[in-house]
């Protein structure tokens, strides 16, 4: 153990020290820890990741340094019960304990929280041993115990069926029904272990679909769903209702969509949920948001933009005034992207605001406005506040109509940098489709100084990716889109590992092509030009397509092959 220093009077006021000291805790948030435990007589490593303080890996490891003991990994969980001696599943459970190996000298067992000498003392006396404790990551503590002790869907089952209650109840019974069953331990369980393996899994949504014999519960994970332990049937209307009661919805309403918002704490870390629900054939579709703000990357290195492209991208964003509009589907990072440029823009002698549906990210320094079109507070008439604002740079979180247009080409014109998104397949046919709108062509040409397309694709496990040598038929679709010797070539290919779940992809990269608005594009503009045409003349002048960029992460290693073709319409 760490020497303390002589005015600690306990290892718990001690591991608060340790943490100060390593930067992991500031003194403000140890001693709100502390005064919480005096309050509540709770332990301090559940309060500080319940508080979002620290989260629950960095906190198991810190405490696993600061008593000189061992960080048990995932793969030190037995996958069958080593012990014979009496201990409950409820005791381990409760406490957060996994015995990892029982011997003739001692019990080894993983903590979430080592500091507690009761459980230590109770595990010698059932043992008859000396105990050995590590530190477990609470997260693969409950995982084990599931696996080794599992018995929540069995407890489940035993909830009511709201849908089998008889048909001459009226709606209010229904209703109080529907409350008591969300209540339940067992569907606040669900929803709360739900929760908590869509972040351990890195997921960025959960939808949850009921069918007419089961549930479906998916999760999305690097762009591609996934499926999941379901509950069963009879709980969908009581599961549903408890995420709708979480996000302060109508749960008596079930005939119309809801949107809401449920603000977190899970694993030590802050996390926003996105709510929507939508009426089916079987009940509710829910789909919630994940929103994680420990993982947003707001570099743009990061993101996918890197060689040429950066310093193309970063020759249009740095340029005093007009409009930069970064496009694709929903879901292909727009809005990460446009974050990113914002803290790489935002300095002092800058003022920044932003008018969105939602606001997604809190950006420290940035005025962020939420549009809520149910009193009045569109995209247009907040833009119209928001330039006698005397702002530097204004983003837009999407140009939905031509009012929006106007305003922000206005604001271009009279000396503002505006930075924008738009839902169209690529570069070239947002042009197209801000004059479809109705925007003056001239207006689209004096304003507008770049626009990118991009898309996501998965980034390949370092852990696990196999090299192995290019197929000569891929080879030779592919020369004339890049530059090397391909036949010299070796093409990383996923394998599939623990660190990526068997996928062979860990995380996503976004591809991209950037269209600058030169003099040649500007004619082609005005003379109301195809998209086709445009795009011709835009690789002319040096643009890469989404395509070409894919190709060249390929040959980095940082992709596959497969995800490039997956999300890009060339073959």
């Amino acid at each position: 153990m760490a020497e303390p220093a002589a005015e600690i009077r306990s290892p718990v006021e001690g591991l608060l020290a340790h943490l100060v000291e390593r930067g992991r805790l500031d003194a403000a948030g140890a001693a709100r820890a502390t005064r919480l435990r005096e309050e509540t007589s709770g332990s301090i490593p559940a309060i500080l990741t319940k508080l979002g303080l620290i989260t629950e890996r960095d906190l198991a490891a810190e405490m696993a340094a600061y008593l000189d003991i061992t960080l048990a990994a995932a793969d030190d969980y037995p996958l069958e019960p080593v012990l014979d001696q009496p201990i409950t599943a409820g005791f381990l459970k409760g406490n957060r304990v996994v015995p990892l190996t029982d011997t003739a000298d001692e019990l080894a067992v993983a903590m979430a929280d080592p500091f507690d000498d009761y459980v230590r003392d109770a595990l010698v006396l059932a043992a008859g041993k000396p105990v050995v404790a590590s530190v477990g990551v609470p997260a693969d503590i409950e995982a084990a115990l599931e696996r080794l002790h599992g018995d929540g869907s069995q407890r489940a089952d035993t909830v009511l069926d709201l849908s089998e209650s008889g048909s001459n109840e009226d709606a209010q019974d229904d209703l109080e029904r529907l409350k008591d069953l969300a209540a339940e331990a067992p569907v606040i369980r669900f929803v709360n272990q739900l929760i908590g393996r869509a972040i351990e899994t890195r997921a960025s949504d959960i939808h949850i679909e009921p069918f007419d014999r089961k549930v479906v519960v998916r999760f999305r994970v690097d762009g591609v769903l996934r499926e999941v332990e379901a509950p069963p049937h009879r709980l969908r209307a009581a599961v549903t209702s408890r995420i709708k009661l979480m996000a302060k919805l109508n749960i008596a309403e079930r005939r119309l969509p809801q949107d809401g918002r449920i603000r977190l704490t899970v694993r030590g870390k802050e996390i926003d949920l996105r709510i929507s629900t939508v009426p089916t054939m079987h009940g509710e579709s829910v789909v919630l948001r994940i929103l994680d703000k420990g993982e947003i990357e707001l570099d743009l290195d990061s993101l996918g933009y890197q060689g040429k492209t950066l310093e193309r991208y970063l020759e249009i964003l740095d340029r005093p005034t007009g409009i930069l509009l970064v496009t694709g589907p929903t879901g292909s990072g727009k809005t990460t992207t446009l974050y990113a440029s914002l803290a790489r823009i935002n300095t002092a002698d800058r003022k920044i605001l932003t008018v969105e549906d939602p606001v997604e990210y809190e950006l420290e320094g940035i005025n962020q406005v939420q549009v809520k079109p149910k009193i009045g507070l569109t995209f247009a008439s907040a833009l119209r506040s928001l330039v006698r604002q005397d702002p530097d740079i204004i983003l837009i979180g999407e140009i939905r109509d031509l009012e929006t247009a106007e305003i922000a080409g206005q604001a271009a014109l009279t000396g503002h940098k505006v930075l924008s998104t738009l839902h169209t397949n690529d570069a070239a046919s947002s042009i197209t489709r801000l004059m479809d709108m109705g925007v003056e062509d001239y207006l689209v040409t004096s304003t507008v100084n770049g626009i990118v397309a991009q898309r996501l694709v998965r980034s390949l496990c370092m852990s696990c990716r196999e090299a192995k040598p290019i197929w000569p038929e891929l080879a030779a679709q592919l020369r004339d889109h890049v530059d090397v010797d391909l036949m010299a070539l070796k093409i990383h290919q996923p394998v599939g590992c623990e660190r990526c779940d068997g996928t062979g992809y860990r995380g996503r990269t976004s591809i991209h092509e950037i269209l600058v608005m030169t003099e040649a594009i500007r004619r082609l503009v005005l003379r109301h030009a195809e998209a086709t045409e445009i795009q011709k003349a835009a690789i002319a002048e040096g643009m890469r397509t989404m395509f070409q960029d894919g190709l060249d992460k390929v040959v980095a290693g940082v992709t596959t092959i497969d995800e490039v073709l997956r999300v890009t319409r060339e073959q």
